[in-house]
């Protein structure tokens, strides 16, 4: 039957593997959007679309997608209606995560168990709002309920974490640490960037931009950070000399626009700096790769970024990235790093490059990372974790994250362990590998939690 204990679990093997060794596994979020600020207020929600669909724009995309009016979506409809157009919209998308994680979530935190449909809706609308006035569905409250240690969120290095700094203060069990995020300081092509320079403070050359990172990227650490991310079309790799960066950079702060080679040998030179300061401070490197943005000019201009209307980019260029990471390890300064595309056709190049670049310091030092965005599916994960196991060692990944704005979204991490553990059971009882439960336990006790925290050292 649709979500009963054996949701998603077909085998046997399957099934013992998510009941004893994975579904209760804390849960290690290396890598959310969540707000730090509304974790330290911990503000009650006033209903469940403030919850479900104030930011969501997976959810916008499907909305839009069924032809519901952008009024009922970001627009001045109601809360209720909002929902209600929602409820719609969702109760028919077979085969979508969103169906799957929805129902997820109304299971889990509010006991909805029945049919999510419109005939459900008013039932759903007042059961989530009578449980969300309770004590306890705050935001601290949602975390500690879905056994959550840690989550890294994802901050400009402008930032003053002031946040970070209170809920470091506080007596909240749970570990809220920034991530350093320097897009905004590597896209020297943007019209706004003299306006962000300002606010990183006095810089008045490459070597000072060096240098106000390097300063910021200290603070970060001093709260905890230990991890940096970057978005980006693709991985860039051309090498300049210093003077030509400087001089490129010069020209960026008397107004002129970078060219096209001239952005990737900028964006190349401050990527391998930063990739080297990462090094020096133990910390892991991020890199998502492999997207459009905002590819409606219409929705932009009306809405700005994340709004739902990103999309799949081009395969990155794997002679690119071989050679940037190729650049740091020649120097032994390659930190830990998470390498995830946003097209799955990379999956099997990714996982032939990180092999190049692992040794002794850590297990799996170059990781594939987690089914991204518009790959955390059913098949998309199950794509990568064959890839990965195919040509890597799967034993060594450090699993799942959110990359989420919403509080709700831990029900991600068992969809994940659902499907990993299916996969491994396929695998066993199909004969491919021998059903040794204390190896198998290792495995999914590792992928689960065991490997971010030591990869993470948490």
């Amino acid at each position: 039957m649709f979500l009963d204990e054996n949701f998603l679990l077909s085998t046997p093997t399957a099934q013992k593997l998510y009941r004893s060794y994975a579904a209760e596994q804390p849960i290690i979020d290396y890598h959310c959007h969540l707000s730090a600020k509304e974790i330290y207020e911990n503000k009650p929600f006033e209903n469940i679309t403030r919850l479900w669909l104030g930011s969501d724009h997976y959810k916008w995309r499907l909305m839009r997608s069924f032809g519901i009016d952008e009024r009922y979506i970001t627009g001045e409809a109601t809360d209720k209606e909002k929902f209600f157009k929602w409820v719609q919209a969702v109760q028919t998308a077979i085969g979508n995560p969103l169906y799957h994680w929805s129902c997820l979530e109304l299971k889990n935190y509010f006991g909805f168990d029945r049919t999510l449909c419109a005939k459900e809706a008013e039932s759903i609308w007042a059961l989530c709002n009578e449980k969300l006035a309770q004590a306890d569905f705050t935001p601290r409250g949602l975390m500690e309920r879905s056994r959550v240690e840690v989550i890294c969120t994802t901050d400009d290095p402008a930032d003053d974490l002031q946040w970070h700094q209170k809920l470091a203060d506080s007596d909240f069990a749970v570990k809220v640490l920034p991530s350093f995020r320097p897009d905004r300081a590597l896209a020297i092509e943007k019209e706004d960037y003299l306006d962000y320079l300002a606010r990183l403070g006095a810089v008045e050359s490459f070597a000072k931009l060096k240098a106000v990172l390097a300063q910021r990227l200290d603070f970060f650490v001093s709260l905890g950070c230990i991890l940096s991310d970057h978005g980006m079309a693709a991985v860039p790799y051309a090498p300049a000399s210093e003077a030509e960066i400087e001089s490129i950079f010069a020209a960026r702060l008397k107004g002129k626009l970078p060219s096209e080679k001239e952005c990737a040998q900028f964006k190349t030179a401050l990527l391998l700096f930063l990739g080297k300061e990462y090094r020096k401070r133990g910390m892991v490197m991020q890199l998502h790769f492999g997207v459009m943005r905002d590819i409606s000019a219409r929705v932009y201009r009306a809405l700005g970024a994340d709004a739902g209307v990103d999309a799949i980019g081009a395969q990155v260029s794997a002679e690119d990235l071989a050679a940037f990471l190729g650049d740091l390890d020649s120097t032994a300064e390659l930190p830990k790093t998470i390498l995830y595309s946003l097209n799955p056709n990379d999956n099997a190049m990714i996982d032939s490059i990180i092999g190049a670049f692992q040794t002794g310091e850590a297990k799996g030092k170059i990781q594939h990372g987690s089914a991204w965005w518009f790959n955390d599916h059913y098949e998309g994960m199950r794509a990568h974790l064959t890839a990965l196991a195919a040509q890597g060692h799967l034993a060594t990944f450090v699993g799942m994250l959110t990359d989420s704005r919403s509080f709700l979204s831990y029900a991600r991490h068992e969809y994940f362990r659902r499907i990993l553990c299916g996969l491994i059971g396929e695998w066993v009882e199909s004969g491919a590998y021998p059903a040794q439960e204390e190896l198998l336990a290792g495995i999914v006790r590792g992928i689960c939690y065991e490997n971010a925290k030591a990869y993470f050292e948490f």
